[in-house]
């Protein structure tokens, strides 16, 4: 069964914006698979301050975007589109998101989805009565709960808060816009390792632990590390460049000029498992290889060793830098572009996407046979 073109609606907690957030480039990708495969899409962002002077896609061409003020004028100036939709998509953290999801699920008359992209924090917040933007009631009411994380976390959902269907739609990338820089000598990298994400402090000690240690006992090195938010308190070896922001058009380059990128963790993540991080994707269809430390789950993505390098200390890390011959370096590049490119792109998430709303469509055709009988 084929999925005809759709009527799609998306209210994420950005599309305009990726500054301080990774949700910009998940939805900008995904958005645009979605519209090469033929589908018309709406998305609905909330107007606020800390986007409103760091756009740096205002109003993409492939997903056209309008703006919202409050819960009220997204009700009243939007309600006919979402209730013509056939699909509407809530993401995580949109402003008072449970209040949004109560409405599109009263409003929609097409399959409704919550899109979480914060899948580990959005569980403790369930757990401890904190999420704001998902509720245990909402999770029943919504056709589908798609998740950034895998694994026996979905099957979770399902049994123990009613989701009526729970499938994964991991991070990706885009193709056409990540790929390698043309063959050029290692020494000719820029940086020997490199790190892009914002300031986190529970996953700060693994940073400090497998680059910013290392930059200090390898001084002849050179390390960079890319993101916003960082405390003024820490005290960045000589050797280590800092960016406070990378848009994403300069991702490529960034990922380009590494020898290696680095992959840590946060502690949600790993708590959760299954959880990749758009960095794997991304810098891997660049062919630039990646240090990360171990999760649950991560060798259903990256074969270890193979396609990405696993280092829980800085010992680990050096040993990587110093020991493995260019070739080598080359080869676990190329391995893991070969694997995103065929499991990992947004065209593959669109195409996930697609399956998932047919199953709905079957679900309730289902539930409203035994409802009349």
């Amino acid at each position: 069964m084929n999925t005809r073109p759709m009527n799609i609606v998306l209210l994420g907690l950005s599309i305009t914006s990726s500054w301080g957030n990774g949700h910009a480039t998940t939805y900008r990708a995904l958005t645009r698979a979605l519209a090469r495969r033929g589908h018309r899409l709406l998305f609905l962002e909330r107007d606020v301050p800390w986007y409103a002077g760091q756009r740096d896609l205002a109003n993409p061409d492939y997903c056209p975007t309008l703006l919202y003020d409050s819960l009220d004028e997204l009700e009243t100036a939007h309600r006919n589109r979402v209730a013509e939709a056939d699909l509407v998509i809530v993401g995580s953290y949109v402003p008072e998101g449970a209040a949004v999801g109560e409405w599109v699920c009263d409003t929609a008359g097409g399959v409704t989805a919550f899109y979480d992209i914060d899948t580990s924090i959005t569980v403790q917040g369930l757990a401890n009565g904190s999420c704001e933007y998902l509720t245990p009631e909402l999770i029943r009411r919504y056709h589908l709960l798609l998740s950034f994380a895998g694994g026996p976390l979905l099957q979770y959902l399902e049994e123990d808060f009613g989701a009526a269907m729970a499938r994964p739609l991991y991070c990706s990338v885009d193709s056409d816009m990540y790929y390698p820089a043309a063959t050029t000598p290692a020494s000719d990298s820029e940086f020997d390792l490199g790190y892009m994400g914002t300031y986190s402090s529970d996953r700060q000690p693994k940073l400090d632990r497998l680059l910013i240690r290392a930059a200090r006992e390898w001084q002849d090195g050179s390390f960079i590390v890319a993101g916003p938010m960082y405390p003024d308190t820490i005290s960045w070896p000589v050797n280590t460049a800092r960016h406070e922001h990378v848009a994403p058009d300069a991702h490529r380059d960034f990922y380009n000029a590494q020898r290696y990128t680095l992959n840590p963790t946060r502690a949600d993540m790993v708590a959760v498992g299954w959880s990749p991080s758009v960095r794997l994707f991304e810098a891997a269809a660049c062919g630039t290889p990646v240090i990360s430390d171990y999760w649950e789950g991560l060798e259903s993505f990256f074969k270890a060793g193979v396609e990405i390098l696993i280092a829980e200390d800085t010992e680990a890390v050096l040993k990587v830098l110093h020991e493995i011959p260019e070739a080598g370096r080359r080869r676990i590049g190329a391995a893991a572009r070969e694997r995103v490119l065929g499991r990992h792109t947004a065209a593959h998430r669109a195409l996930e996407l697609e399956q998932y709303f047919l199953e709905c469509l079957r679900r309730n055709a289902r539930r409203s046979i035994r409802s009349v009988s």
